[in-house]
């Protein structure tokens, strides 16, 4: 879910991460429309619409319940593994 810019309110499916820019590329979330010029893939060009990175700053994670929530990390009891849960209703995100 975004939590601040134009976009905000809107939800979406994460589809790329870049971890060096901290950008996320969010289904649905911040499209804006890119002019292109006639190339042999798109003999008509025009105006495409598409969707831009975000930052990740800008971003919330929807746990189970359906709300936005923070993430943690804490240690599984059972696997003695890391796993990240919700901070909001304390229930491990898969």
């Amino acid at each position: 879910m975004v939590i601040a810019g134009d976009s905000k309110g809107q939800q979406g499916r994460v589809l790329v991460v870049n971890r060096e820019k901290e950008k996320v590329l969010v289904e649905g979330v911040n499209v804006v429309s890119k002019h292109s010029r006639p190339t042999n893939k798109s003999p008509k060009g025009g105006i495409i619409e598409k969707e831009a990175p975000i930052h990740i700053s800008n971003l919330k994670v929807i746990d189970g319940s359906g709300k936005p929530t923070r993430v943690g990390r804490k240690i599984d009891e059972k696997t003695n593994k890391t796993v990240r849960y919700s901070k909001k209703s304390g229930e491990v995100i898969k």
